[in-house]
C-alpha cells in the first residue's frame, strides 16, 4: 500500500468503520470464539485496534512497511517485521485464525503467497481476507497504491481453489459506494500528477462527508452476493 495510504486511513474513516461492521455481521462469533488470531499485512495496525477494542483480544501484526509499523494504531497487540515467505517454525500452524485484509490485490502470484500464510494456519483454522471489488472499477487509483487486480466470488474461487482453500462463506459489500468509485476512475484520468492520487482517491476531506458516506455505505443487508467494492470472506482448508 502506498504511504500516503496510512496517513488518511484512521479507525475513524468511514471506509475502515464499514468494513468491520461488515466483518461482524460475517464473522463476529468466529473472532470471539478463535484460538491465537494473527494478521498479515497488519500496516498501521487499525484492525489489530478494532478486534482489541471490541472483543479485548490480542491480534499479531505482521509486516514489512516499516513506516506503517512506526504508526501502528494497536494499544497491546503484538507487531513483527516478517516475510510470510521465511516461515520461521515459531510461527508454523499457530495461529488459528488469520487475517489478509487489503493484501491480496497486491501480489503478482497469489498462489505461491497463500501457501506461505497457510504455513502459519492451524490445520483447522480459518482465513478471514478482505479485497477490492469489481475489475471493471480498476482504475489509476489502484496502480498507484499497488493493486494488481480486483476481485469477483468466482475469480476468488478460482485462487482459493489453487490453494486448496474453500470459501466457507463471503459477501461483497460497498454496493452504495459503486458510484463513488465510478467517480474516481472518471477524475483521474489523464492526471499526470500521480501523487495526489491516494488523498483525491480516499480521503473524505471533512466529518461531515465522512459521516454522510458513512450512513450511505452502510445501506445494503450483508450478507449479499450481487455487487460490491470490496469482498469480503472466510477461507479454510479443504477436507
Amino acid at each position: 500500500m502506498a504511504d500516503p495510504w496510512f496517513d488518511i486511513a484512521t479507525v475513524d474513516h468511514f471506509w475502515i468503520q464499514r468494513r468491520f461492521d461488515v466483518l461482524l455481521a460475517l464473522a463476529g462469533e468466529l473472532i470471539r470464539t478463535a484460538g491465537e488470531i494473527g494478521e498479515i499485512g497488519c500496516g498501521h495496525g487499525l484492525l489489530q485496534k478494532q478486534i482489541e477494542d471490541r472483543y479485548g483480544r490480542d491480534v499479531t501484526g505482521f509486516d514489512l512497511n516499516d513506516y506503517a509499523l512506526q504508526r501502528n494504531a494497536s494499544g497491546r497487540s503484538k507487531v513483527c517485521c516478517y516475510d510470510v515467505f521465511q516461515m520461521n517454525r515459531e510461527f508454523q500452524s499457530r495461529f488459528d485464525l488469520i487475517f489478509l485484509f487489503d493484501v491480496l490485490e497486491h501480489i503478482v502470484d497469489e498462489s505461491a503467497f497463500l501457501k506461505a500464510v497457510l504455513f502459519h494456519l492451524a490445520p483447522r483454522g480459518s482465513l478471514i481476507l478482505n479485497v477490492p471489488a469489481g475489475q471493471w472499477l480498476f482504475s489509476a487509483y489502484d496502480r498507484v497504491v499497488g493493486h494488481v487486480r480486483r476481485y469477483s466470488i468466482a475469480t476468488l474461487r478460482e485462487t482459493a481453489t489453487r490453494t486448496g482453500l474453500h470459501i466457507k462463506s463471503c459477501t461483497y459489500w460497498g454496493m452504495p459506494l459503486i458510484p463513488t468509485l465510478m467517480i474516481r476512475k472518471i477524475l483521474l484520468l489523464g492526471r499526470q500528477d500521480e501523487t495526489q492520487f491516494v488523498s483525491l482517491g480516499m480521503d473524505s476531506r471533512t466529518p461531515a462527508l465522512n459521516r454522510m458516506l458513512g450512513l450511505l455505505a452502510s445501506c445494503e443487508m450483508i450478507p449479499q452476493r450481487a455487487a460490491g467494492t470490496s469482498l469480503m470472506a472466510i477461507l479454510t482448508r479443504k477436507d
